[in-house]
């Protein structure tokens, strides 16, 4: 008589002589998904380590509020982790930004407080409620110097500062496009990421030109790698760059 083969019905035990085969080919698959994904993983830059630091505590300098559009503050007064001469990005809670919060107080001196965002050298602080956060503060202005670096063209990606900074994990594709987006209509500053180091920093401020807010056309653009002209200009230990939308171009 001739030997049938097992045949598997899913309502029955396995057939012992099937168990080895399923098994087989069940680790086999699961092992190959795991390489892809190791190896897709591997093809993406590595941002970096970023996070809230709450474990720095709560953190009050002093300094001066400027408007590039987006505020920023040029410390004049820091404390152990914010020295003297470092510009600070300023953000609030969630996706929403202190522009209406710095703008009574441009060109002043003010006390901020808040929680550091962090990633590389590239750090931003999200400011506490009213004025436990944001306040004017007593004392003459010092002198600050704003450094034109002249005209560039960078290759790199916009992001929303906020995100990048620690807040998420950079990203590419459609879902790392459409937070980045939301964050920029709400007002977080923008950065761009260059591909290539400018006197020795990777992460720029980014506005339109002449200091405008950056214009919706560039929102097209996020997470693709792009090229684009700008004007360069260090405030403090910071990099802006205001950038010409039409010429920036998508590289890949």
């Amino acid at each position: 008589m001739k030997k049938r083969n097992p045949f598997f019905v899913g309502y029955f035990p396995i057939p012992k002589n099937l168990r080895l085969f399923l098994l087989t080919l069940s680790i086999t698959i699961i092992a190959f998904f795991a390489v892809v994904g190791i190896l897709a993983g591997g093809t993406q830059d590595d941002p970096g380590q970023g996070a809230f630091r709450f474990d720095y505590g709560q953190q009050t300098v002093i300094g001066v509020i400027e408007l590039t559009p987006y505020p920023i503050l040029r410390v004049t007064k820091g404390n152990k982790r914010i020295k003297k001469g470092h510009t600070l990005m300023l953000t609030g809670n969630g996706k929403l930004s202190v522009q209406n919060r710095a703008v009574p107080l441009n060109g002043k001196l003010a006390v901020a407080s808040g929680v550091i965002l962090q990633r590389g050298d590239l750090d931003m602080l999200q400011l506490r409620g009213g004025e436990n956060g944001l306040k004017a503060a007593a004392g003459g202005l010092p002198e600050l110097v704003t450094v034109s670096l002249g005209k560039w063209r960078l290759a790199g990606e916009i992001c929303d500062g906020k995100c990048l900074a620690g807040a998420m994990r950079p990203n590419r594709g459609l879902a790392h496009k459409a937070c980045a987006n939301l964050c920029l209509i709400g007002g977080i500053p923008p950065v761009f990421v260059s591909s290539q180091p400018i006197e020795g920093e990777e992460f720029l401020l980014i506005t339109g030109p002449n200091g405008s807010p950056l214009p919706e056309l560039a929102f097209d653009y996020m997470a693709q790698y792009i090229s684009v002209e700008a004007e360069i200009i260090r405030k403090g230990d910071m990099l802006i760059m205001q950038i010409d939308p039409a010429s920036i171009k998508v590289l890949s």
